[in-house]
C-alpha cells in the first residue's frame, strides 16, 4: 500500500504544472482519471506527456456540451480531489469553481493552479513559460554578458508549481483527516516562482548583483580544459578550495590567490587549459574536490549513475515502444512511490460512487494545513534548509538545529533569510553525548527529522532512521544527499551545480556556444519541493498506518526532476530545444525582443498569431514563420520594427492583434510590479535585526486553513531554552546544558570557539549541498 490509496482525483488540468501534481499522487497510488477534450490536452505531442500522464486513466470529454460538463460534474461527485488548471474566469463560467462545486460536496478538495496569477490582466495570458519568467523578473536575473533577458530552456517554475502542487494537495488531504472538511487550495504559477527562485531583500541593503554566465567566483565555476571540454568546479567551502590548490600545485600560493578572486581565477584557467578534462578530473577526485564534467542531459539519463540510483524506468507504449521516463524522485520505506503504466484510455467515467465527507478525527481545528505538525531540521545550505522552509510555511513547527559553528550559509544575506524564514532556532552539539541524549528526548516529541548529510554521517552521529525509530515509531526522517544511498557515488560530496553540468541542464542552456550556470539552483529547489511532497505523503500515511518510515532522496534524482519533459526516451522523438550563449529563445516567434525603452517577450505558436505580429510591426513573415530560427532575416526583422517602440506601448498593440506577449521586467523592477503586489506573491516582513524584508508570501493558499510564514528568519540557537521549556526539559537540566555548551544561545556562545569551529570544519558531518 502506498500513502494516497483510495484516493480519487478529477484531474483536468493541461500542459505540465498541474499534469505534474496529479503525476506524483497518482505514483502514491492515487486513482487519477485524467479528463481531456476532444482533441487532446494542448501538451499532447510532447514527450514529457508520457510522463506527466502515467499511472493515470484518459477520458475523453467535450466540456462545452451538456453532456461534458454533466459527465465532469457526476466524475467530481465521486472524487477527493478535482484538479484544474483554466486561468482566471473560465471555472467560474462552466461552474466548475470551488464555491460552486463545494456547496454540494463539503469534503472535496478543490485544487486550481494557474499558469500565471490569479487575478490581473496577465493572468489571461496563453500558457508560456517565457512570460511567466519575463514577468517575474527570473529573465533578467539569469546570468548574461549582455544587459539583456535570458531564455530558461528548462520550465523550472512550472516544474517547481507541480511539485509544489502535489505537496498543496497532500497537505490538505492530511488536514482533511483531522477535520472531516475540504477546501479550496491554489498553487498558481507565482506561488511556484516564489519557491523556486525565491525574491528578497533586506530593503537597507542594496541589491545582490547579477549571475554571471560561468559562475562569479573562481572557486564555484565553469572551466574549459585543453581539449574543448568544460568541467564545474564545486568548490563551495573553503577546505574543498584548499585541496583544489594542493591538487593543481599551487598550494604555495594560497594565502596570496585566496585573497584575489580575478588572479584566482585566470590563474585556474590557464592551469585547466594545459591538459584535457579527463586528466583533471582525475586529479581533482583524487584529493576529494567536487567537481563534474558538462555533458548532455541524454547521456546522463542513459548512464551508470542514474541506473545505479534505480532513477530510471521504462514501460511500453503500443505505438511508441519502450518509453523511458525518471522514476519517483524520492523512495519511502514503508509506502514507496511506483510507476505501473504509462497513460490509458478509458470509454466512459469510472463508476465512482458519491463521497460524503470523511468523519473529522475529534482533533483541535487546524490553523494551517501542517498544524501540529513538528519537524527537527538539521539541513543546511539550500536544499536541506529550503525543505524546513516550505514545510514550515505550510504550518508546520519548524526547529532548526545547528551546531555552534552555524549553517555553513549562515549570513544576513537574502538567501539564508528566504530558505529559513518561519523557523525556530535551537543550539545544539549533536557530538557531545549530554547534545545527543537531548536530540533523542525531542524526537520523542516530534514528527518528522530532516538532513542533508553525507552519506553515513547519520550513522556516525548515532541519528541514523534505526535509532530514531527505536526511539519514535512514528517519526518520519528524510535524508537528502548528492548522489543517493546507492552505487560507488553515494558517499561523495555534491552542489547543485554538479549535477547542473552532468546532468545536461549546463548544456542544454548553453547550447552549441559554452555551457551556463542556472543561477536559480535549480537541483537545491527542485529536492526542498520534493521533500515537502514527500514528508506529507509519509505523513497521509501515517495516519493510516500508524507508523513513521524514512525518505531517502538525492540532488541526482532532483536532476532528472526539474526536466522531465526533456529527459523522456524513446525512438523517434523529437529533439529538445536548446540555448545558446545570452539565449533570447528558441526561434524568432519565440523570443526576446529590445524596445526603444526595454526588453518584451513575444510567442507565436499559430499561424493566426503571426500574421498578427506581421500586421503590428508591417512586415512579411514568409511561408512558415513558426520555424524561422532565433537569429534569422525574420528575427532581425522583428527587432528592427521594435527598437524604435516604446515597450509598453508595444505589447498592448501585440495583444490586441491576438499576440502573446508581455513586458520583461528587471528583477528590481518586478518586486515593485502592481500584478505581483496584486496576486499577494510579495510581502513585507520585519527581520529583529535587520529591518524590514521584502520577500515571499506563501507556497500555496488554502481557503480554511491559510498558510504563511509565522515567525521571522532565527538568529543561531534564538530560542533554545525557550524551545526545551516547552517540551517539559526541567531548568536545572538547561542550565546544565548550556553550562557545558551542549546547547547554546547567542548570548553563550563564545566566539573564539565558533571561530575555531568554523575554521576546523572538514564538512564531515555537514550538509553535501
Amino acid at each position: 500500500m502506498s500513502a494516497y490509496r483510495g484516493v480519487r482525483i478529477a484531474d483536468f488540468s493541461q500542459g505540465t504544472a498541474g499534469p505534474m501534481a496529479a503525476m506524483f499522487l497518482g505514483d502514491f497510488e492515487a486513482e487519477v482519471i485524467k479528463v481531456e477534450p476532444t482533441g487532446g490536452e494542448r501538451g499532447r505531442d510532447h514527450p514529457g506527456y508520457h510522463a506527466f500522464n502515467r499511472n493515470k486513466r484518459v477520458l475523453t470529454l467535450d466540456l462545452g456540451t451538456p453532456a461534458g460538463l454533466a459527465a465532469a460534474r457526476e466524475l467530481i461527485a465521486g472524487a477527493d480531489v478535482a484538479l484544474f488548471s483554466e486561468p482566471p474566469g473560465r471555472l467560474e463560467a462552466l461552474g466548475l469553481d470551488a464555491t460552486s462545486l463545494r456547496a454540494d460536496q463539503p469534503g472535496l478538495i478543490h485544487a486550481w493552479m494557474p499558469p500565471y496569477g490569479v487575478t490581473g490582466a496577465w493572468s489571461q495570458l496563453p500558457p508560456h513559460h517565457s512570460l511567466l519568467s519575463a514577468l517575474s523578473g527570473v529573465a533578467f536575473r539569469q546570468g548574461a554578458y549582455g544587459d539583456q533577458p535570458i531564455h530558461l530552456v528548462l520550465p523550472l517554475i512550472w516544474y517547481g508549481q507541480g511539485v509544489l502542487g502535489a505537496s498543496a494537495i497532500g497537505a490538505a488531504l492530511l488536514e482533511r483527516q483531522r477535520s472531516g472538511q475540504g477546501q479550496a487550495v491554489v498553487v498558481s504559477g507565482l506561488n511556484a516562482l516564489s519557491e523556486v527562485s525565491g525574491p528578497v531583500r533586506v530593503l537597507a541593503a542594496p541589491p545582490l548583483p547579477r549571475g554571471q554566465p560561468l559562475g562569479a567566483s573562481p572557486s564555484y565555476r565553469l572551466y574549459q580544459c585543453g581539449d574543448g571540454q568544460w568541467f564545474f568546479l564545486g568548490c563551495l567551502f573553503a577546505n574543498f578550495y584548499l585541496k583544489c590548490f594542493e591538487a593543481v600545485g599551487i598550494a604555495d600560493r594560497w594565502d596570496e590567490l585566496a585573497l584575489d578572486p580575478l588572479l584566482a581565477r585566470d590563474t585556474l584557467m590557464s592551469l585547466f587549459r594545459a591538459r584535457p578534462r579527463t586528466e583533471w578530473l582525475q586529479v581533482l577526485q583524487d584529493h576529494g574536490v567536487p567537481c563534474a564534467p558538462v555533458g548532455p542531459r541524454e547521456a546522463w539519463f542513459a548512464g551508470e549513475a542514474v541506473a545505479n540510483g534505480d532513477l530510471r524506468t521504462t514501460l511500453i507504449h503500443p505505438r511508441l515502444g519502450d518509453v523511458a521516463v525518471p522514476a519517483p524522485p524520492a523512495r519511502l520505506s514503508g509506502t514507496p512511490a511506483s510507476i505501473r503504466h504509462l497513460a490509458q484510455p478509458i470509454a466512459a467515467p469510472p463508476a465512482w460512487a458519491s463521497r460524503p465527507p470523511p468523519a473529522a478525527s475529534g482533533e483541535a481545528e487546524a490553523a494551517a494545513p501542517l498544524d501540529g505538525i513538528r519537524v527537527l531540521d538539521l539541513g543546511t545550505v539550500i536544499a536541506g534548509a529550503h525543505a524546513g522552509g516550505v514545510l514550515a510555511n505550510l504550518g508546520a513547527d519548524v526547529v532548526k538545529i545547528e551546531p555552534v559553528e552555524g549553517d555553513p550559509f549562515r549570513s544576513d544575506g537574502g538567501g539564508f533569510l528566504a530558505y529559513n524564514r518561519g523557523k525556530r532556532g535551537l543550539g545544539l552539539d549533536l557530538k557531545q553525548p549530554a547534545g545527543r541524549e537531548l536530540f533523542y528526548d525531542v524526537v520523542r516529541q516530534a514528527d518528522v527529522v530532516l538532513d542533508n548529510y553525507r552519506f553515513g554521517v547519520r550513522a556516525r552521529l548515532g541519528i541514523d532512521y534505526a535509532t530514531l525509530k527505536a526511539i519514535n515509531p512514528r517519526i518520519v526522517s528524510c535524508s537528502i544527499n548528492a548522489y543517493g544511498d546507492k552505487g560507488p557515488r553515494a558517499a561523495l560530496p555534491g552542489f547543485d551545480p554538479l549535477l547542473q553540468a552532468e546532468g545536461g541542464m549546463q548544456q542544454g542552456q548553453g547550447g552549441d556556444d559554452e555551457p551556463i550556470l542556472h543561477t536559480i539552483p535549480v537541483n537545491d529547489v527542485a529536492t526542498a519541493a520534493v521533500v515537502s511532497m514527500a514528508v506529507v505523503a509519509a505523513l497521509n500515511a501515517r495516519m493510516r498506518t500508524g507508523e513513521g518510515q524514512e525518505i531517502v532522496t538525492s540532488l541526482m534524482a532532483q536532476s532528472l526532476t526539474f526536466q522531465l519533459a526533456e529527459v523522456v526516451d524513446y525512438a523517434g522523438r523529437p529533439p529538445n530545444d536548446l540555448g545558446g550563449r545570452d539565449c533570447l529563445g528558441p526561434r524568432a516567434l519565440h523570443r526576446f525582443y529590445q524596445c526603444a525603452d526595454g526588453w518584451l517577450a513575444l510567442v507565436c505558436d499559430t499561424p493566426e498569431a503571426a500574421r498578427g505580429l506581421a500586421g503590428v510591426l508591417g512586415l512579411e513573415v514568409g511561408d512558415a514563420p513558426l520555424a524561422a530560427p532565433r537569429d534569422g532575416p525574420l528575427a532581425g526583422a522583428i527587432a528592427r520594427a521594435l527598437i524604435v517602440r516604446p515597450r509598453d506601448a508595444a505589447v498592448q498593440a501585440l495583444l490586441a492583434a491576438g499576440v502573446a506577449a508581455a513586458p520583461a521586467l528587471r528583477a528590481a523592477e518586478a518586486m515593485e510590479s502592481d500584478w505581483l503586489w496584486e496576486n499577494r506573491a510579495l510581502e513585507i516582513w520585519r527581520h529583529p535585526r535587520l529591518g524590514d524584508v521584502c520577500g515571499v508570501r506563501s507556497y500555496a493558499d488554502f481557503s480554511r486553513t491559510p498558510a504563511g510564514f509565522r515567525r521571522p528568519t532565527p538568529d543561531l540557537g534564538e530560542q533554545s531554552s525557550a524551545i526545551l521549556r516547552e517540551l517539559g526539559v526541567a531548568e536545572d537540566r538547561i542550565a546544565g546544558l548550556l553550562a557545558t555548551g551542549a546547547i547554546f544561545e547567542p548570548v553563550h556562545i563564545d566566539p573564539a570557539r565558533a571561530k575555531s569551529a568554523r575554521a576546523g570544519n572538514d564538512n564531515a558531518a555537514l550538509s553535501v549541498q
